[in-house]
């Protein structure tokens, strides 16, 4: 399962699906723009831990990955969406109607390769107005699963968000 992430992502939104999907048995990539290591913050404020990218998207293929994580964090979800390298990246599970579950922040880029028009989703409050102007319909909910795409609002719902992640792998 690929992890697509760059420095500034919000820390538990990768750190504890990563957790769950190794406990299921799975194996978990981070993807990046380059190698070496990216920094995780908490709120977006408090400087978290560094992580070590496994993969770059120059050399990933997202047909080698089951299902796709989008974590949030404002500085990560609004650098990475203009990255057409990534672009190219999440609309392939699209295409081939993998999983897609995003948090918080990281519809962002599903905005950009317009994938939400139609679908039923949450995420932060904060780019409401942004999903619901490119076509999606917005609900308040901890988590919404539309089709192969999964939808959460922030840390604080990451269990809900984690059980549906695992929910849609073993389908």
């Amino acid at each position: 399962m690929a992890f697509l992430l760059k420095r500034g992502f919000e820390q538990p939104e990768l750190t504890e699906p990563w957790a769950v999907v190794e406990s299921a048995g799975g194996t978990p990539v981070l993807v990046s723009e380059e190698y070496g290591t990216i920094t995780g913050l908490i709120h977006d404020w408090d400087r978290g831990d560094d992580f070590k990218v496994d993969v770059t998207l120059d050399d990933a293929d997202p047909a080698d990955y089951d299902a796709l994580v989008l974590p949030g964090g404002t500085l990560n979800a609004d650098k990475i969406r203009t990255n057409e390298l990534a672009q190219a990246f999440v609309k392939h599970f699209f295409e081939t109607n993998k999983p897609v579950a995003s948090i918080c922040h990281g519809p962002w880029i599903l905005i950009e390769i317009g994938a939400v028009k139609g679908r039923t989703m949450t995420s932060t409050t904060r780019i409401r107005t942004d999903l619901v102007n490119a076509g999606a319909t917005w609900v308040d909910e901890e988590v919404v699963v539309d089709g192969n795409l999964i939808t959460s609002r922030s840390p604080r719902d990451v269990a809900a968000f984690n059980a549906a992640l695992i929910s849609a792998l073993e389908s």
